[in-house]
C-alpha cells in the first residue's frame, strides 16, 4: 500500500465537495439552534439545578422548549432521568399506548434493545400489558413497502413506528424526505393515530427533522447527536402537545406530569451541548465519510455506500471475517482518548440477541457521538462505526487503523 498519509490526503481530495455540503448544513442548523435560544430568552438562571420536587424548575421546562423550537415540534421533554435512547423510547410508548392498542413498525424489525420492551414476555413489556405488535419488513431495495403498510393499517393501528437509523441491519438510514413521504402515504390511508420516529443518530444530519416532515413524536438520546458531546446522560422526546402531556404523566406520575422533576447538578452542559451539536454532528459525518471512503478503496463494502452522503452518523463496514472485524473495533479503542490501553472483548451485553464487541474509549461512558465502534460478532461480521467529536481525531484513528490493515 502507498504511504498512509498520502492515501488519506487522496481520500480527502475526493470528499472536498461533500465536506462543503456538510458545513453548509451545519451552518443552517446552527442558526436554527441559535434562534431557538433567542426565542426562549435563555439566561444564566436556566443553568441552575433544583432539589426535591423541582417545582418551578425553569431550566428543565425551558430546555424542553428549546429542543421543541429547534426540532419544529410543539412541546418537548428533555431530562437527565431518561437514561438512554431505549429508556426514552420506552417512556414515550408507554405514555400513550393502552391495552388492546396495536403498534405497527413499518421500517423492519426494530433495534435489539427495544424488542424486549415491545414483545418480551413476563418482563413488563408492552405485550404483557396487552399491546399488540406487528411489523412490516422493508422491500428488497431497503425501502418502505407501501402495499404491505396499507394492508396492515386496515387492522386498527394506534401508533406507526419508524426507526430512522439502521440499528444492526444492512440498510441505509432514512432521510427526512423519505420519512415525510411515508408519513404522507400513511395519512392518505386514513390513519389518524400517532406517527412515532426513533430519531437516534439522525439529529442535525439534515436541515429538517422528522417533526417538520410529518411525524408526531421524535425520540433520541443526549449521548448521541443532540448532546454535542457535553451532555453526560439523558434523552429527549419532542412532538405534539397532546402526546407530550401523556408521556410526561408516565415519566413521573399520572397525577403530577411535568410539574415535577429536579436535577441538582444543573443544566449548563445540556444547553451548551445542544448549542454545539450542529458542529459536532458535522465533525462525525466527516469522520464517517473519510473512513468509509478509505476502506471502500481497500475493497470493504460500506453502508451507506461511500458515494452517498449519510442520513445518520453511523457507518456499517462489512468485513466477512471475524478477526478483521474484531481488529478494526480494537483499533478504534486503541486510538481513543480514554482507556486506550484496553483490548475489547465480545460479551453478552444486556438487551442484545448476540454477543457484542464494543469500542467506546469515551469521556462520557458509551457516548456514540464520540468516536466508537461496535457490532454483533456473527456473520457477515459487520462493524458499526460512529461519532468523532473532532474530524482530526477521526483522521488520526484512520491512520492507526490503516497501519494495521
Amino acid at each position: 500500500m502507498q504511504n498512509i498519509e498520502s492515501y488519506i490526503q487522496e481520500c480527502e481530495s475526493k470528499l472536498e465537495g461533500r465536506f462543503k455540503e456538510i458545513d453548509k448544513t451545519a451552518y443552517f442548523n446552527q442558526v436554527k439552534v441559535a434562534k431557538a435560544f433567542e426565542k426562549n430568552n435563555i439566561a444564566d438562571r436556566h443553568f441552575n439545578g433544583t432539589t426535591g420536587y423541582g417545582y418551578g424548575d425553569d431550566g428543565r421546562d425551558v430546555l424542553g422548549k428549546v429542543f421543541a423550537s429547534a426540532f419544529g415540534a410543539e412541546e418537548g421533554i428533555v431530562s437527565p432521568h431518561l437514561l438512554s435512547g431505549t429508556h426514552a423510547l420506552t417512556v414515550a410508548l408507554f405514555g400513550f399506548l393502552r391495552p388492546g392498542d396495536t403498534l405497527l413498525c413499518i421500517s423492519g424489525m426494530p433495534y435489539d434493545t427495544i424488542r424486549g420492551v415491545i414483545y418480551g414476555e413476563g418482563n413488563g413489556s408492552l405485550k404483557d400489558f396487552g399491546v399488540k405488535f406487528n411489523c412490516v419488513d422493508l422491500d428488497k431495495n431497503g425501502l418502505f413497502d407501501l402495499e404491505k403498510i396499507k394492508r396492515e393499517l386496515q387492522n386498527g393501528v394506534k401508533v406507526v413506528y419508524i426507526q430512522r437509523s439502521r440499528g444492526y441491519e444492512l440498510r441505509d438510514a432514512f432521510s427526512c424526505g423519505q420519512i415525510g413521504e411515508v408519513c404522507k402515504f400513511v395519512r392518505s390511508c386514513g390513519f389518524n393515530g400517532c406517527i412515532f420516529v426513533d430519531n437516534c443518530y439522525g439529529e442535525f444530519v439534515e436541515e429538517k427533522e422528522p417533526c417538520e416532515a410529518g411525524a408526531d413524536i421524535i425520540v433520541g438520546s443526549l449521548i448521541k447527536n443532540p448532546g454535542g458531546g457535553l451532555a453526560q446522560t439523558g434523552g429527549y422526546i419532542c412532538g405534539k402537545a397532546q402526546y407530550i402531556d401523556l408521556i410526561g404523566k408516565r415519566l413521573t406520575a399520572p397525577s403530577i406530569g411535568l410539574e415535577v422533576g429536579s436535577f441538582a447538578l444543573g443544566y449548563q452542559y445540556y444547553y451548551q451541548g445542544f448549542f454545539m451539536a450542529p458542529h459536532t454532528v458535522a465533525q462525525a459525518l466527516k469522520c464517517s465519510l473519510l473512513i468509509g471512503t478509505a476502506l471502500n478503496g481497500l475493497g470493504y463494502k460500506n453502508y451507506p455506500s461511500a458515494d452517498k452522503t449519510p442520513y445518520d452518523i453511523t457507518r456499517a463496514i462489512r468485513f466477512d471475517d471475524r478477526e478483521k472485524m474484531i481488529n478494526f473495533i480494537r483499533e478504534v479503542q486503541y486510538a481513543s482518548p480514554v482507556d486506550s490501553f484496553v483490548t475489547c472483548e465480545e460479551w453478552d451485553m444486556p438487551g442484545y440477541d448476540d454477543k457484542i464487541i464494543m469500542a467506546a474509549g469515551t469521556f462520557v461512558s458509551g457516548a456514540s457521538i464520540e468516536l466508537s465502534a461496535d457490532g454483533p460478532v456473527k456473520p457477515p461480521y459487520i462493524a458499526y462505526f460512529q461519532g468523532g467529536l473532532t474530524y482530526e481525531h477521526g483522521r488520526y484513528a484512520l491512520s492507526r487503523i490503516l497501519s494495521k490493515m
